[in-house]
């Protein structure tokens, strides 16, 4: 995750900004770097690597401006250069940027034709140019970002500082978390309340589609339709060395509301978005065309992201994959082939069972690559290969961000074992690669349904069995959704394939059960159709999670229907995961149970 800090100060800020960026380094970053008004002029310093090459460069060439923005940055569009490296700047502008810009070629062709000169591979520079533009037409710097936000598209959160401007700082949030931070003369920008906390307390979070004018008196803030609104001032309780849960009641809800951000960084990592390209940032150590078999281990949430990933190794790769819950694979002593691949997929990386299951495979002579949200750890260290998540901490003990996060990583295999074997043209590649780009701002489209989700759960709460219902991809996912109620809930629910649902399960259907059927329109929607005239016969409660067409289609009346963003087919359970978590989460709250710490688990089991 990108950190952002933008402060209106009352003397030098640049050392300011550089050590508020150090308390977001736990998000992790690659390059960074600091703007700020020196007279008139906007005037920058940026490093590739770590704070301490910012540091040094500040030391040589010390910025004394009273207002500034910075960033550290994950690479996106483009390598971890300095010139990649944020703030950028155009005329009159200069920007820091997290998230994706999904339309930033169409907005460069078009910027190039009208004169742009850009001088970075990155899509943040398209934002500032973008503005200046309106800036050269005689725009003000407010009216600039006004004009410009809307022909954004994507996931994204924004701070831009105005040359001859050294009272007025703007931010915008689409997507990605920003706060705004109050202090006596002075104003600060944050992607989170523990950058700020050595400034202030006082803190108000942006909602989805905001955007505000800072000032040092205080700050304006506007919704997605320009109207100006008022957000709540809320005490922080964050400091430098404690991740704070923002504006949410816990920490689950804060992570199910990072993963636009962080399943955006982790497909950035793993492929060129200006070429439409895979392109792992590790040199594998085999070749895809040479493996005959792939084993995927995991436990819990991890296997079930594993068991979504078999569908797209399979389709894509045309590659037959085994999937093993770790504490069976280590005892049955499976067949394996040496020179094979095995995947092992875990949140901490020192789960005891798919760290015993690699040593196997490594002794075996598999080939090993772990999917891991701590590089630190065990199985990291253990594995010939390692693929990061970068989910960021993951504080509540039921999964969300890092199961997400899991499955970008993996779907982003997937397509270069499917290149590599040539089962995937290079416009079948680029077709699904701007597909995984779309899924941030999906995401974020998904959770505009919590309001009707949560009152859904008044509903679920009343229940004493949840049944969950999908094909194909959406089968894993509700595997996970039955999971997740039963983790945070303690409502006793069980995922099952649609399809199997007459060869023992539709017993259990009467009219006290609700029935949860993840069914986008695809290729086997009427199947999951008539399973669901099933339920229904038999006075089942159906619960619809599909999009448009399906709602459309769908000739079964539903108590409540969920409308996802319409998207491509393959990649649904990346965003449907979000209302199964969603739901999950609210009915545990009006359950009044532990949320972040469920009884009975822990966050990572490190003991058999």
């Amino acid at each position: 995750m990108c950190g952002i800090v933008g402060i209106l100060g009352r003397g030098p800020v640049a050392d300011q900004i550089v050590d508020s960026l150090k308390r977001l380094e736990y998000r992790g970053y690659d390059s960074a770097g600091v703007a700020t008004l020196e007279g008139a002029h906007i005037d920058r310093r940026r490093a590739e690597g770590k704070l301490k090459n910012l540091e040094a460069k500040l030391g040589k060439s010390p910025l004394a401006g009273h207002i500034g923005i910075g960033h550290t940055r994950w690479a996106t569009h483009g390598k971890p250069t300095e010139a990649n490296a944020h703030p950028h700047a155009a005329e009159g502008v200069a920007v820091v940027h997290n998230g994706i810009i999904e339309n930033f070629r169409e907005l460069r062709i078009e910027l190039e034709k009208g004169g742009a000169k850009f001088v970075s591979e990155t899509d943040t520079e398209i934002v500032a140019h973008l503005v200046s533009s309106y800036l050269q037409k005689g725009a003000s710097p407010i009216d600039a970002v006004k004009q410009s936000l809307p022909r954004l598209k994507g996931a994204f959160a924004l701070a831009f500082l105005f040359k001859d401007h050294d009272n007025l700082m703007i931010g915008a949030r689409k997507g990605s978390p920003l706060a705004v931070g109050y202090g006596d003369g002075e104003m600060y920008l944050g992607s989170d309340a523990i950058a700020l906390a050595p400034f202030t307390d006082d803190i108000s979070y942006l909602e989805d589609g905001d955007w505000v004018v800072l000032t040092r008196k205080g700050c304006e803030i506007h919704d997605e339709s320009g109207n100006i609104v008022k957000r709540d001032v809320l005490k922080s309780g964050a400091s430098a060395f404690m991740v704070d849960k923002a504006n949410y009641r816990h920490f689950m809800a804060k992570e199910i509301h990072e993963q636009p951000e962080v399943v955006g960084h982790t497909l950035a990592r793993y492929v060129d978005m200006a070429s439409e390209r895979v392109a792992l940032p590790m040199k594998l150590p085999f070749d895809f065309k040479d493996v005959q078999r792939i084993s995927i281990t995991a436990c819990g949430t991890a296997s079930y992201a594993g068991f979504i990933a078999k569908y797209w190794f399979e389709r894509f790769a045309r590659v037959p994959v085994e999937i093993d819950v770790a504490s069976e694979f280590r005892y049955r002593e499976a067949p394996v082939r040496k020179g094979d691949l095995a995947i092992f997929i875990s949140q901490s990386g020192e789960t005891a069972d798919t760290l015993a299951a690699l040593r196997y495979a490594k002794q075996q002579g598999m080939h090993t690559l772990a999917v891991v949200n701590v590089t630190t750890s065990t199985i990291a260290r253990e594995s010939e290969t390692v693929m990061p998540t970068l989910a960021g901490p993951e504080i509540g003990v039921a999964s969300t961000k890092a199961f997400t996060c899991q499955l970008m990583a993996l779907a982003t295999l997937a397509l270069a074992a499917g290149k590599a074997r040539g089962e995937l043209s290079d416009a079948d590649e680029a077709k699904l690669v701007q597909a995984l780009v779309k899924v941030p701002r999906l995401m974020a489209d998904a959770l505009t349904h919590e309001a009707a989700i949560e009152k859904l759960a008044r509903d679920i709460a009343k229940s004493k069995d949840v049944l969950y219902l999908g094909r194909g991809t959406s089968y894993p996912l509700a595997l996970e959704g039955a999971l997740k109620l039963k983790e945070i809930s303690y409502i006793h629910a069980e995922g099952y394939a649609a399809g199997e649902l007459k060869h023992g399960p539709i017993a259990l259907i009467d009219e006290t059960i609700p029935v949860v059927v993840i069914a986008p329109y695809d290729r086997v929607f009427d199947k999951t159709v008539s399973n669901m005239q099933e339920v229904a016969a038999r006075g089942g409660n159906i619960i619809l999670m599909t999009d448009a067409k399906g709602a459309e289609e769908a000739t079964v009346d539903s108590m409540v229907t969920i409308v996802m963003p319409d998207m491509d087919s393959a990649f649904t359970p990346l965003v449907y995961a979000i209302p199964v978590q969603l739901l999950a989460y609210h009915t545990a709250v009006v359950m009044g149970t532990d949320v972040d710490q469920p009884r009975n688990l822990a966050k990572s089991v490190t003991v058999e």
